[in-house]
């Protein structure tokens, strides 16, 4: 069995918390871990994890000043003492009981650095409603210069993965997902695996589509990366934000 380390970075998330909470705990294959950096809130989250934290004692619990989410999760990472690395974000939430153990058999079916799989955006209250389908598809290294990317949430990678390339650039404020992905899925080296199936469910309003001024930001600093690591041109980025229209058919 591989161990799995499972990262939530929270501030003043008690309005979803809880879901995401449960998703994870209810998992037939619970995490090694469950890793929850808090950025200092003053709502109820705190009070929500500490109460889930008498159940189960994997549980572990940060609470401190951060410099945003980026800096949340790369202490998320620091701390993470298990074999594989995943990330489920304090508005999201694992689709079904078996994601975990599904995740689990992919990495030893065949040894690989990486498994993604599928995300769907759903509606913020009823997380039964989807608004959006993310497929992904196997990876091979020319899909990056076409835009594609796999769902950043579905991605779970082998702690060594993070050793070698390092954590998420906080000069990234709203990207530095998608340059990190780029830097690891460069990587010829690195092998992954695609399991078509939902893994996450992201409720809708991230921080990168929020407003235009975050949309038009995300694509500047998509534009850097993708210069940053020379994986393409102009039509990368172009091909990056089109390419998501099918989502919503």
């Amino acid at each position: 069995m591989k161990d799995i380390s499972i990262i939530t970075a929270t501030y003043n998330s008690a309005a979803h918390i809880e879901s995401c909470l449960a998703s994870v705990v209810g998992q037939e294959q619970q995490p090694y871990e469950y890793l929850i950096i808090d950025g200092g809130s003053n709502d109820a989250t705190i009070e929500i994890v500490r109460s889930y934290q008498k159940h189960y004692k994997f549980i572990k619990l940060i609470s401190e000043k951060d410099q945003g989410i980026y800096d949340a999760l790369n202490k998320g990472v620091k701390h993470a003492t298990g074999e594989i690395i995943g990330f489920v974000h304090s508005d999201d939430l694992l689709a079904d009981k078996q994601i975990l153990s599904t995740i689990t058999e992919a990495f030893q079916q065949q040894p690989v650095d990486g498994v993604f799989g599928d995300l769907d955006y759903v509606n913020q209250e009823d997380t039964s409603k989807i608004i959006r389908k993310w497929r992904s598809q196997p990876f091979h290294s020319q899909l990056i210069k076409k835009g594609w990317m796999p769902a950043h949430p579905t991605l779970f990678l082998k702690k060594a993965v993070y050793d070698k390339h390092g954590q998420f650039d906080m000069t990234y404020k709203i990207a530095a997902d998608y340059e990190f992905m780029l830097r690891v899925l460069s990587d010829s080296s690195l092998t992954f695996s695609y399991v078509p199936k939902v893994f996450t469910k992201m409720r809708v309003g991230g921080a990168s589509n929020r407003s235009l001024i975050n949309i038009i930001q995300k694509s500047k600093e998509d534009w850097r990366a993708i210069k940053k690591h020379k994986v393409g041109s102009i039509w990368t980025l172009v091909l990056k934000n089109t390419s998501k229209l099918k989502q919503f058919f």
